[in-house]
């Protein structure tokens, strides 16, 4: 029973919720600014853990929970927000991310306490939840089919902006005020996002009300964050520990009786149909691929920047931009989209990732260049991303029925949250496990490793092997985003040639 799916799926090629909306663009401008808030959010944090250490007297566990609380709230939350944005109304609930993520970030730039700040970092990942999910639906709404592909671009190349400007927008802070500047920033941000959206945003939601799926949106929460924090805990408790292995259990069981619950009511908040859609699932395996070999690969790059070419965390976040503007070069002027459109999805999708994963190839091997090699792996990372993701973001969107755009945006979104959590816990993993049977004395970090050395010599071979160690993990997420992008084109040739004949 293939046949149902596709052509569910068909409604938004033919007729759009809002085609050719007057002010398309300038709505697209106000969402991608919530965007960049949210995505800000994410890594702008780590630059402010040494001054949280010393005036909060934050210890490690507090740290790791100020960090990890707002990715385990969002994590858990997309598929349950997309749902309720689906059903309440997506500008409502775009209101509601941006009120709760300002409010979240008020109180987390005025906490004078670590349980106060990681209770205000919970809060901001609910808002953050409903701005990620709502902000992609919105697009698939406004814009027509034709424009859809470009608008996602720019839409995915604010992620890129995200991921590079974050150390930077942090360490700027820091550098001229306090640690809670950088949570009270978002007030602005947030303030005038609220303005533009209610002012211009239109309404959307499905045309008729499911009963709401209570006890799916709880099983789905605590099953997502329940697996999300043992990928988080596996690298540091050990993935064989006893608080890891019971994490991962509960998420099995949970997410197990989720799946058979939307499979036996009538109003499932995730139709489990979608996944008989060759389409869909071709762009599912691929994504999850993809943001694994991606995630955790540029997890490592700054590392690779900091302990082996040996820049500082400033240099090395200036050192990344090249990646994010040309992610920003291609899809703003749309030169991706139009590529994209010439080559077709599953090509596109092919060609995106076998650049992408000859970027980290670069970044892996070309290290006797210095930054020239890094510098060339991130151009192409930058281009293949530019290319390759928007494409594989709008086969999943466009193959979910419209009055499901919401729960899409979830399902995207759990991707990237999996696979990046994923990625960064077992290419991390490689690292060490390479590093430790180089250096098999104080191997545990490579700070421990240079401490315990007593010669510059032993320090040199002490950084040679972590050198190896990134080398060997880029090399897998290398493999992992070409596997993926393989495996997604593939797929969506057979679902092509299924929906024609």
């Amino acid at each position: 029973m293939t046949t149902s799916p596709n052509e569910q799926a068909a409604p938004p090629q033919a007729t759009p919720k809002a085609p050719g909306h007057s002010k398309r663009w300038l709505i697209l401008g106000v969402i991608c600014l919530a965007q960049l808030t949210v995505l800000l959010d994410n890594t702008v944090l780590n630059v402010a853990i040494p001054s949280l250490t010393r005036e909060m007297n934050a210890a490690t566990s507090d740290i790791q929970w100020m960090i990890n609380a707002y990715s385990l709230v969002q994590s858990g939350l997309l598929l349950t927000a997309g749902s309720a944005a689906d059903r309440y109304g997506r500008k409502k609930m775009l209101i509601a991310g941006l009120a709760l993520f300002g409010a979240g970030s008020l109180v987390a730039g005025l906490a004078d306490s670590s349980g106060q700040l990681i209770a205000a970092r919970a809060g901001m990942g609910v808002g953050g939840a409903l701005l990620l999910t709502t902000t992609l639906a919105v697009v698939m709404q406004i814009f027509t089919p034709e424009e859809q592909p470009r608008a996602i671009g720019i839409w995915s190349a604010v992620n890129a902006l995200g991921f590079a400007t974050g150390p930077l927008v942090g360490g700027f802070m820091l550098n001229h005020f306090w640690w809670g500047a950088i949570f009270l920033i978002n007030l602005p941000v947030a303030a005038l996002g609220l303005i533009a959206v209610v002012a211009l945003v239109p309404e959307s939601k499905a045309p008729r009300g499911d009963r709401p799926d209570l006890l799916g949106a709880l099983l789905s929460t605590i099953g997502m964050a329940a697996l999300v924090y043992a990928i988080i805990s596996g690298p540091e408790h050990g993935w064989t520990s006893t608080r890891v292995l019971g994490t991962a259990a509960v998420a099995v069981v949970v997410l197990g009786v989720f799946a058979y619950w939307e499979s036996r009511i009538p109003y499932p908040m995730l139709d489990l149909h979608f996944f008989t859609n060759r389409r869909f699932t071709g762009a599912v395996a691929g994504a999850v691929l993809i943001t694994f070999g991606m995630g955790g690969a540029l997890f490592l790059l700054t590392q690779h920047l900091q302990f082996v070419l040996g820049y500082g965390p400033l240099e090395a976040g200036l050192r990344t931009a090249p990646l994010a503007l040309t992610v920003v070069a291609l899809n703003f002027s749309g030169l991706a989209a139009k590529a994209a459109a010439r080559l077709g999805a599953p090509p596109a999708i092919a060609l995106g990732m076998a650049v992408m994963a000859a970027g980290l190839v670069s970044i892996a091997t070309l290290t006797e260049h210095g930054y020239a090699g890094t510098l060339l792996g991130l151009v192409l990372i930058g281009a293949g991303t530019a290319v390759g993701t928007p494409v594989m973001a709008h086969a999943i969107m466009s193959s979910i029925p419209p009055e499901k755009a919401g729960v899409g945006a979830g399902i995207n979104g759990t991707l990237a949250e999996f696979g990046n959590g994923l990625g960064v816990a077992v290419l991390g993993a490689v690292l060490n496990a390479r590093f430790a049977a180089l250096i098999p004395v104080a191997a545990s970090s490579l700070p421990a490793a240079l401490a315990a050395a007593d010669s510059a010599q032993e320090r040199a071979r002490v950084t040679e092997a972590f050198a190896s160690g990134l080398e060997s993990s880029q090399l897998v997420g290398a493999a992992a985003v070409l596997l993926g992008g393989l495996v997604a084109a593939l797929l969506l040739r057979r679902a092509e040639r299924g929906e024609g004949a």
